[in-house]
Parts: C-alpha cells; sequence; structure tokens
C-alpha cells in the first residue's frame, strides 16, 4: 500500500472490521462481551456509510484509554427509578455500553408497560446515534435518542463554544417498507466530518465553520480552532440547547460547555444521553401502525420531484442503501485511516486489518 496514493480505496469487510477492533480493544484491557458491543456499534456506522463515527474513532478511544481518562475494565450500572424509568449509570465506560443498556431497559420497560424512559450520566461518545435507534427498531419499538456533547457551537448570537454538536434520533418501525430513522446533527455539518476532512487532507465547504478569528473558512484544522455553525440560525442553537437539558441536566452529567471533548484525553467526558422506547401499538393494532406508516412512506417517495431531483428518500434510507451496498462490497477507507489503524494494533501485539481489495 506504500504506493499509493491517499484518494486510493481500500476495502475492508465488516466481519474483518469487527474482528480488528475487538482485537484492539481486548489488547488495551476491554472484556470480550464489552469488545463485541463497541465493534458491532463503530461497524454499523461505517457500514451505513456514517464514516464520521466509525472504526476511525478507534485511536481516539484507545488514547483515552492510555490516558486513565476512559475507563477500559468497567461496565455501566441500571438503576430502576419506577416501573417504566431508570437510570444508568456509565461508571466512565464507553458510551456504546451505557446506551446499549439503556435502551435494552427502556424497549424491556416498554414491552410490559407501553413505554420505558432512561437517563445515563456519567457515560462517553457512543458513536452514530442510529444504531440505538435501530437497536430499538429490531425490538418493534419505537424511539427518542438524545445525548449531549462537547463544546463545539456558540448559541445564536454568541461567539464563543458553548453547546454540543449533540445529534437528535428517532426512529419507527414500519410493514413492508423501509422504517423511519432521523439521525441528525443541530449543527450545518456533524464535526466528526471536519475530523475526517483533516485526516484525509481534503477541504470542507464554507459555511460549516468559522475560524478562531469568526472567518468562515474551509481549513478543517482552522475550523476545529473555531466554532461550527448551527443550522437554521437561532433554531439549531435551541435544538443544541434541548439536547443538553434532556441528557446534561436531567441526568446529572456535565452539561453547559463542560462536557470533555472526546479528542481531548486530559479528563473524563462525562456525557449524558436520554432514551425513551415506545410500543407501537398501544392506540391501534399493530399491523394497523405498519400500515400507515407504509403509506405515509409511499406518499414521501413518491411526492413530485422538484426540478433536477431524481428521487425523493425517507429519513433514513440513504444510510439504509448504503449499509446494503457496503455489506456486498466492502467498507471504503484510506491508506492514512488503514496505517492509523494498524497503529493501534502494533501498540498491543494484535494482528493488521485485513484488507479485501483495493
Amino acid at each position: 500500500m506504500t504506493d499509493s496514493t491517499e484518494s486510493k480505496k481500500f476495502y475492508v469487510t465488516a466481519g474483518n472490521a469487527r474482528t480488528f477492533i475487538r482485537a484492539v480493544l481486548t489488547g488495551n484491557g476491554v472484556p470480550q462481551e464489552n469488545a463485541t458491543i463497541v465493534a458491532d456499534c463503530v461497524v454499523a456506522a461505517d457500514l451505513r456509510g456514517v464514516d464520521t463515527h466509525g472504526i476511525n474513532r478507534i485511536p481516539s478511544y484507545m488514547a483515552r484509554i492510555r490516558q486513565g481518562v476512559l475507563n477500559a475494565t468497567g461496565s455501566p450500572e441500571l438503576h430502576q427509578i419506577t416501573p417504566v424509568v431508570a437510570q444508568v449509570d456509565g461508571h466512565n465506560t464507553f458510551g456504546f455500553l451505557s446506551a446499549h443498556l439503556g435502551m435494552s431497559s427502556a424497549v424491556s420497560m416498554a414491552q410490559t408497560y407501553g413505554i420505558g424512559m432512561v437517563s445515563v450520566k456519567h457515560s462517553n461518545h457512543f458513536g452514530m446515534s442510529a444504531w440505538i435507534v435501530q437497536q430499538a427498531l429490531d425490538a418493534g419499538m419505537m424511539c427518542l435518542v438524545f445525548t449531549n456533547s462537547s463544546a463545539a457551537l456558540p448559541v445564536w448570537g454568541g461567539r464563543e463554544k458553548l453547546m454540543g454538536v449533540s445529534p437528535i434520533a428517532c426512529g419507527a418501525p414500519a410493514g413492508r417498507t423501509k422504517p423511519f430513522i432521523l439521525d441528525m446533527a443541530p449543527s450545518v455539518a456533524a464535526r466528526g466530518k471536519i475530523y475526517k476532512a483533516k485526516l484525509r487532507g481534503e477541504r470542507i465547504p464554507v459555511g460549516w465553520a468559522l475560524d478562531a478569528e469568526g472567518r468562515p473558512t474551509d481549513d478543517p484544522a482552522a475550523a476545529l480552532e473555531g466554532v461550527m455553525l448551527p443550522m437554521g440560525g437561532p433554531k439549531g442553537s435551541a435544538l443544541s440547547i434541548m439536547m443538553d437539558v434532556f441528557s446534561g441536566v436531567l441526568s446529572g452529567s456535565a452539561f453547559a460547555g463542560h462536557v470533555t471533548n472526546p479528542y481531548d484525553p486530559s479528563r473524563p467526558a462525562d456525557v449524558g444521553h436520554f432514551f425513551v422506547a415506545i410500543k407501537p401499538d398501544l392506540f391501534m393494532d399493530l399491523e394497523e401502525f405498519k400500515e400507515r406508516m407504509d403509506y405515509l412512506y409511499q406518499r414521501v417517495v413518491g411526492s413530485e420531484r422538484m426540478a433536477g431531483v431524481n428521487r425523493v428518500f425517507f429519513p433514513g434510507e440513504i444510510e439504509q442503501l448504503t449499509q446494503e451496498e457496503r455489506t456486498r462490497s466492502g467498507i471504503p477507507y484510506v491508506q492514512a485511516e488503514i496505517e492509523e489503524l494498524n497503529k493501534e494494533a502494533e501498540l498491543v501485539g494484535a494482528e493488521e486489518i485485513v484488507v479485501s481489495h483495493c
């Protein structure tokens, strides 16, 4: 691979990616069961084309373990508050583990009582929100998935980093059509896209971020020194504050700009999350609900298209189609990403990641 250009893609099967991640994680002290959960969640992001939250995050997670600010060996703990409310204490373990436990608990309560709500405290970055939505969908549930995150956005009218680029996610199952999966950041673009552009030596579109002097920039490094821009001005700003209320203030985790950046290995992140699972057949027969979802899907994708648009997609559909394609063809990475991953393998004596083809 030494004679390859940075733009050349190297394809890795989902199975090989999971095997590699498990080896690196267990080599850093993560129990096998926990490593399997993390690997599945990380690869799910790459399969859906959400490369900013996939395997390229592994080096930053391992750096936090080595610095002692991410608990590699522990597991989150569930506390039942009421029959339909629980709280997870992440104990500074991987956010994937806390989120998995949290949604599992919410689903279990909803199966019995129709709804389940879980607050999570003292957690970490849990990657792509859509995998948690999918966890609920696989159990036949509707859901809400909220989290807060480290300061990256100014509030509307401000100029300093204060709110996080905290994703808003939710989902609902369907019958014969694609399920509804919303997973979006309140910023113009996800911050992870800027990190990815920096790693790949690419520019970013003007309008995504401002540099430290408050000027529009297409330089990802300068953007990371500055601020992200909220989508829709005050609307995106308000949504980021909402995420902080439900995920940070309510849970007892860090909030108001005090969540630690996942790339900052100086102290624990103390992220908060908020999950709700809902039985879709509370007010009607399940089959009727699914038929209504299918009808909504058909109305959306079959709507008249604006000029220049070839197809209208349902929320989450593009990512689901990407997953189908990458499951067949493999997940594409660039050389810099492969090299960074293999450095992590070398540190723990694990095998290099297996590339199926270029």
